[in-house]
């Protein structure tokens, strides 16, 4: 219902680090950049419930939106994909009528929380299995009877989604939607492209890996380590304070074969690529026919020199930082300030793109 012409969205990324925003014009299908602003301070209302971390987070949100002048409060967001369970369910064939109360008892069996404390929601993934539902029964149950439905199921607990929309209602704006950041990160950085792919998220506090297949993330996994861990590492290994260890990370990462620090870096990113060589294993144990084909990197750790080379040597697959702007017209003059920001904005330019295409 929303998907004029002249309607515009505002994505808007909360996370550990700071807050993005992105707001898109439809324009005749196509996302068009208006504007985008964000705001680098720690907030934590994953752990912290407290009105005065709520009004925080909306205190910053209305001070970029001031700033950015935003137009729209037409609002998509996420939930952090660590925070949010997912899994793909296989049912028997059955009506319409009965997938609902199939969904819910299966997804109890799965979900490792009382499903009473969760919101839950779900996504059939081959829909096509009632082609013939209007053919005769005997006809529709020898074609159907032994092709099950695939379920990708979400849940998430209902005191953090209250959390987040009450957030973005003391900022005055109205969240038409609430997804996981697995989703957006989709939109903005496999597009159409329906081969398995795999999408390592490298943020603040956690890293988050995600395997992407026809647009459906079928897999999705979290490692608590992630930019800070590493600024840390530098920080004790050379003997200096936050911000020049910021430096040393932007200036050197992998770049240099020589020297401790690329070391230290490989040592704290250790448990990452342990987690991609899992999902690697993982998939393949579910797909035994497929592969995954491509590693897409993104995140605030993603602008580390040499990452991409150093990862695609490591694992034997391509690997390249994903550029959320690929398919957004914006301003040629913006393209060197935009491509330096991409690591960081790909959730928000991927919620803004929700509504659009």
């Amino acid at each position: 219902m929303w998907k004029t012409k002249k309607s515009s969205y505002l994505g808007i990324d909360i996370g550990s680090a700071g807050i993005k925003i992105v707001e898109l014009k439809n324009q005749d299908g196509r996302p068009r950049l208006l504007t985008y602003g964000f705001a680098q301070e720690k907030i934590d209302i994953i752990n912290n419930d407290s009105v005065e971390m709520k009004n925080k987070v909306a205190g910053l949100i209305t001070k970029i939106c001031e700033q950015a002048r935003t137009t729209s409060t037409k609002t998509i967001a996420a939930l952090p994909s660590f925070s949010v369970f997912s899994s793909i369910i296989s049912l028997p064939y059955m009506n319409k009528k009965e997938l609902n109360k199939a969904i819910y008892w299966q997804a109890k069996k799965f979900v490792p929380m009382d499903l009473n404390e969760m919101t839950l929601d779900w996504k059939l993934l081959n829909e096509d299995v009632w082609i013939n539902e209007k053919k005769p029964k005997q006809n529709k149950i020898q074609k159907n009877n032994k092709k099950n439905i695939k379920v990708l199921i979400a849940a998430s607990p209902k005191k953090l989604v209250l959390r987040y929309i009450d957030i973005f209602k003391t900022a005055n704006l109205d969240l038409i939607s609430l997804e996981t950041e697995n989703f957006a990160l989709e939109r903005s950085l496999v597009g159409n492209d329906k081969s398995p792919v795999m999408i390592v998220d490298i943020g603040c506090i956690t890293s988050d890996i995600s395997v992407v297949e026809n647009g459906i993330p079928v897999l999705s996994r979290s490692v608590d380590t992630g930019g800070d861990s590493i600024t840390q590492a530098v920080v004790k290994s050379m003997h200096v304070d936050e911000k020049r260890a910021e430096q040393f990370k932007r200036d050197i990462g992998f770049g240099e074969q020589t020297g401790s620090l690329p070391k230290v870096i490989e040592g704290v990113v250790e448990p990452i690529i342990n987690e991609i060589k899992y999902c690697f294993d993982l998939y393949a144990s579910q797909e035994s026919n497929k592969r995954i084909e491509k590693i897409v990197l993104t995140g605030g750790s993603a602008f580390l020199p040499k990452i991409d080379e150093y990862l695609s040597s490591l694992l034997n697959i391509k690997v390249f930082v994903g550029d959320p702007w690929a398919r957004v017209i914006y301003p040629l003059e913006l393209k060197s300030v935009l491509n330096d920001l991409a690591p960081r904005f790909s959730v928000a330019v991927g919620l803004a793109m929700r509504e659009i295409i």
